[in-house]
């Protein structure tokens, strides 16, 4: 078995020596002799044969292979002090990290406020946030990917075990660039002059499941994205038209960017939620939703 000479207290004292720039002061520090600490250093510069420190009048400075030591040491200092935090935090009933998916139908702008709130009050919490479309989103809920989904798409799938907050609808209506000759028609547009069109549709990021369809003009040409952001810089471009959620889209129609294209349909809702495995009892989810849920009210 490998045992490398650089252990953990070693790094604590090259990293206390370089902090207060002698010996005597880093082992006042320490609490420890300093015979001590050039005890350590010495037996760590034999090892490696490399010399770690040299006299630059009452101080001791890193050489550049001392540096370089330390630099790369003190990466594993801050690790191991992580991991202790996060045990301590495990201990406590407060999970190292949540793994959030939000449907790319939703402006992530103000879950990304709250979440800043939310690791204030809770750094110790790692948040791994990744984007899904329509039913990839519960996808990955049900296949444990992650511990919370938001901006689910109804309907909501017949699984026990999820526990589900509406979080409201958004109202979806046909957009074009400007100088989209859908534009210059006469108004409301039916489905029949929509097919004649290219739409921009948004892959349903599930793998393995069915994926599902939403606002698809089945006999138009399709562009296809991954994400609705792609299809927003999509339909600006003038690729094609499509539907969007109306307030995503609202500075873009101020600025005319993108403009309303007023059709025979009524504009769709599209009902959006908030999820979790109710075996999930972490308190930082607990706290969590319980802020996303505040926000939204």
């Amino acid at each position: 078995m490998y045992k490398s000479p650089i252990t953990l207290e070693a790094l604590l004292v090259l990293d206390a020596i370089d902090n207060r720039g002698s010996f005597a002061a880093a082992a006042e520090q320490l609490n420890k002799v300093p015979s001590a600490l050039s005890y350590i250093v010495q037996k760590l510069e034999e090892q490696l044969s490399i010399t770690l420190f040299v006299r630059q009048g009452r101080r001791s400075v890193l050489t550049p292979a001392g540096r370089h030591l330390l630099a790369e040491g003190r990466k594993v200092l801050g690790a191991v002090s992580k991991i202790s935090e996060q045990a301590q935090t495990i201990a406590h009933g407060w999970e190292p990290k949540i793994r959030i998916g939000i449907d790319s139908i939703l402006d992530c702008q103000p879950l990304m406020n709250t979440l800043a709130s939310f690791l204030a009050d809770y750094p110790n919490i790692e948040v791994d946030i990744s984007e899904h479309v329509m039913n990839g989103t519960w996808e990955a809920l049900q296949e444990d990917k992650l511990d919370l989904v938001i901006g689910a798409p109804s309907p909501v799938p017949n699984h026990q075990g999820i526990r589900t907050v509406s979080l409201g609808s958004l109202s979806q209506v046909l957009v074009a660039a400007p100088d989209h000759p859908i534009a210059r028609l006469p108004q409301p547009v039916s489905n029949r002059d929509i097919e004649d069109f290219r739409t921009v549709i948004v892959h349903d990021s599930a793998r393995n499941a069915v994926p599902w369809t939403s606002n698809v003009i089945e006999q138009s040409q399709h562009f296809y994205v991954t994400g609705v952001h792609q299809k927003i810089a999509a339909i600006k471009a003038g690729l094609g038209v499509g539907f969007l959620p109306q307030a995503r889209v609202a500075e873009l129609i101020s600025q005319k960017a993108l403009v309303i294209i007023p059709s025979e349909n009524a504009p769709v809702e599209a009902d959006c939620y908030l999820a979790w495995k109710v075996v999930n009892k972490g308190k930082g989810l607990q706290a969590l939703t319980s802020r996303i849920i505040g926000s939204n009210s």
